[in-house]
């Protein structure tokens, strides 16, 4: 039955509630013929919180143009109820016609809702599409086009589980180009070739290496090379900057030497340290100084061998799974030191978390001949 004014006031009395310290509008509410829990799931967004990404077999995440969110079911003691229509007290109090009884059905409910975390952008994937089918020149790719997957913004937005800004700053990041209308990776060997040809150039002009003229590498270089791909090699290990209305390079010195130790390194399983050391300092570009530092997330000094040895090891090529990647890690190295093992676990760090709370989390700490050092709480198969 459909309650009169004088029912509800009567209620309010009943209930010693004073009518003059309440809205004036009333809003009776009752069970529609058909509420029930059905398919509505809840979730309350931020502006702009639209796109929900993932394959089949990922778990759902939620982004917005610049984060990526996990959503988790949470479950509620409190009934949700489902009532379309329904005014918030702030709609009833901007509204002067309110002072009205109201009637909305409620059309469902529920016992939980969809809680967004913000979690770190799952970019692994990005870098496994590209290197299907990795760019090395002009004349090998044209007859794969047809055979390999090649992939526009769109396409990658659609399938990595991570918002657009975070795809585009990490597409920086690997070093990725647009060619064609799609983004592709620089094989390795390739990209090499790229810089070797700017070095020599570099030190056949006697340049300095904080300043290193676009225009004449393009038409020194364009006639072995396409030109962009030379701008794209100097874009990648370069700062770029303008002087005098003319486009300079500045080199980075760090990831020059670290593109080079990674090309002496992996084509060995261990190196002498000493040797390696000693070769790559001949290998870079005069004027460059090589330091291990350098090497951070991509090589590993073993300490304990005599003599000392370094091998490649690329965070890249680790597990993107917490537990997975110290499982990795804990499988490669019984006992870490922290400096060891931070440019391996960087990454992991969520917003505002540390290296030494996810080493807490993960790994046990004990001493050894002085020195902290961190192995794997479960026992590694």
């Amino acid at each position: 039955s459909v309650r009169s004014r004088a029912e509800v006031e009567a209620t309010l009395h009943t209930a010693k509630l004073d009518p003059a310290e309440l809205l004036p509008a009333v809003t009776c509410i009752s069970f529609g013929p058909r509420a029930g829990t059905g398919e509505c799931c809840l979730l309350q967004l931020e502006p702009g919180l639209l796109v929900i990404r993932g394959d089949k077999d990922e778990q759902a995440v939620l982004c917005s143009q610049d984060k990526t969110y996990d959503m988790k079911i949470a479950d509620t003691s409190n009934m949700l109820l489902f009532i379309p229509g329904c005014k918030t007290p702030e709609q009833l109090s901007a509204d002067p016609e309110s002072c009205n009884i109201f009637h909305s059905q409620i059309a469902g409910f529920s016992n939980n809702y969809w809680e967004l975390r913000r979690c770190r952008p799952k970019l692994k994937k990005l870098r496994k599409l590209l290197m299907e089918n990795p760019y090395d020149g002009p004349d090998r790719c044209k007859d794969q086009t047809l055979t390999f997957s090649r992939y526009t913004t769109e396409d990658l937005l659609s399938l990595v589980q991570a918002s657009e800004e975070e795809i585009l700053h990490h597409l920086q990041v690997i070093d990725a180009c647009k060619i064609e209308g799609y983004w592709r990776i620089l094989e390795f060997d390739y990209e090499m070739k790229l810089l070797d040809h700017v070095t020599q150039l570099i030190d056949s002009e006697s340049w300095p290496l904080s300043k290193v003229p676009l225009r004449t590498c393009l038409e020194e270089l364009g006639s072995l090379e396409p030109r962009e791909m030379i701008e794209h090699i100097l874009l990648s290990y370069g700062r770029k900057y303008v002087d005098d209305g003319e486009v300079f390079f500045e080199m980075r010195e760090d990831k020059i030497c670290r593109a080079i130790a990674q090309m002496l390194l992996q084509n060995a399983v261990k190196f002498n340290l000493s040797e390696f050391q000693e070769v790559w300092q001949q290998s870079v570009p005069e004027g460059m100084t090589t330091r291990l530092d350098q090497l951070k997330g991509l090589a590993l000094v073993d300490k304990s061998s005599r003599p000392e040895t370094i091998f490649l090891l690329k965070v890249e090529d680790l597990p993107e799974d917490n537990q997975e990647r110290f499982n990795s890690l804990f499988g490669i190295r019984e006992k870490w030191t922290e400096v060891d093992i931070t440019p391996y676990i960087q990454d992991l760090c969520a917003e505002k978390q540390t290296v030494g709370a996810l080493l807490t989390k993960y790994a046990r700490c004990s001493m050894l001949n002085g020195v902290k050092v961190y192995n794997s709480r479960r026992p590694i198969s």
